[in-house]
């Protein structure tokens, strides 16, 4: 399987990078190779046109913008969600990241 690319996004990008780590560990126990990241909402429009994408998920906090992520997304073929926020809360790297690889499939 080729290399995916994880985008999260939060409204800092502080306490989605915890999320991020324990994401990179469930990945590696799979034998996934992924690229997970962290970004701030400001900085999402920097990364989108800088690296290519495969998932793009929404910390709960900045659910609101979903909409407009969906028009930048839609034209890029790119999936979009919100991380469950019970999953956030628990920072359940295992379960955000199933929630990804079910966007790609």
């Amino acid at each position: 399987m080729a290399k995916k690319t994880i985008m999260l996004v939060c409204s800092a990008g502080m306490s989605t990078s915890l999320l991020v780590t324990k994401m990179q560990k469930a990945a590696e126990e799979k034998g996934m190779e992924a690229d997970i990241f962290a970004v701030s909402a400001s900085d999402a429009d920097n990364n989108l046109e800088s690296k290519n994408v495969d998932v793009l998920l929404l910390g709960p906090q900045v659910r609101f913008m979903k909409a407009q992520f969906e028009q930048k997304l839609a034209p890029k073929g790119i999936p979009l969600d919100v991380i469950n926020m019970q999953d956030y809360g628990m920072m359940n790297g295992e379960k955000v990241l199933a929630q990804a690889e079910n966007l790609m499939k």
